[in-house]
């Protein structure tokens, strides 16, 4: 049933199929592609997240392609021309995560096993809820996607923040779902808003805690005052797929709680 030969222009419907059972459907996959570790060994690298190689997509003879956002709206449109179908989606929630998961599961004829990981994935957002309704100190999060220019978090990080219990400082521009609704002229609003954890997020390069801390003004952060400055891997959080739904969640309740275990008492 569905599509048997798919190409996967980014992570998460390759992660998604992994977990579905549905891998040998996959022909090609995005070269940024980190998890699970087996399709980076084992499929044809044939993308970036913005171009791809579109005769070796072709040389694979697939049926479908699956991409997300607007931002790979060239390679689609290259890909269709060519005979393709291809389904770009565009979600920018955790409600929206879940959604393309089922989706997903119900076009590869996996649909009860698609419904069984979102069932998992609801308990596990609401645990995280409750352990952080039971902690309730609540702080201040800065998430920071990238960092020239800064570039605030999209809103299924937003959300997941505030499950994992804290506050996204920029709950205005998490809203915006393009990158670039979500870049801050300059650092005086994040240093009016105090955030007490900053979270970097810079996808494709290291984060830099001590860049950070060294920003003009910074220092008057209670974030940095209080060295309170960390990284989640860009891969854990910043698909719109299970990583951000399981080790991303955990990363982010990690720190949050540590931040409020080192609350003087």
């Amino acid at each position: 049933m569905g599509p048997r030969r798919i190409i996967c222009l980014t992570e998460e419907p390759t992660e998604t199929l992994y977990l579905l059972g549905e891998e040998e459907r996959i022909v090609g996959i995005s070269g940024f592609t980190v998890r699970p570790v087996q399709a980076r060994r084992d499929k044809p690298k044939v993308s970036a997240f913005i171009s791809a190689k579109i005769d070796r997509i072709l040389d694979l003879k697939p049926d479908f392609a699956i991409g997300f956002s607007d931002i790979q709206a060239d390679i689609a449109a290259e890909l269709v021309r060519s005979g393709i179908e291809v389904w770009i989606a565009n979600h920018r929630s955790v409600e929206g995560i879940l959604d393309y998961v089922l989706r997903l599961g119900g076009l590869v004829g996996r649909g009860e096993a698609a419904r069984r990981l979102v069932d998992e994935w609801r308990r596990r957002l609401d645990a995280c809820a409750g352990r952080a309704a039971v902690r309730g100190l609540r702080p201040r999060v800065y998430f920071e996607e990238w960092d020239e220019p800064r570039i605030s978090g999209i809103r299924w990080v937003a959300e997941l923040v505030r499950i994992a219990g804290g506050d996204d400082i920029f709950p205005e521009l998490a809203a915006e779902p393009l990158a670039k609704g979500r870049i801050l002229a300059d650092d005086s609003k994040i240093i009016e808003r105090r955030p007490q954890i900053v979270i970097g997020s810079w996808c494709g390069k290291k984060f830099r805690p001590e860049q950070v801390a060294a920003r003009p003004g910074w220092e008057q952060l209670p974030a940095v005052r209080d060295g309170e400055l960390h990284e989640v891997k860009s891969p854990l959080i910043l698909q719109p797929g299970p990583a951000a739904l399981t080790d991303g969640l955990d990363a982010l309740e990690q720190l949050i709680a540590g931040w409020a275990q080192r609350r003087p008492k």
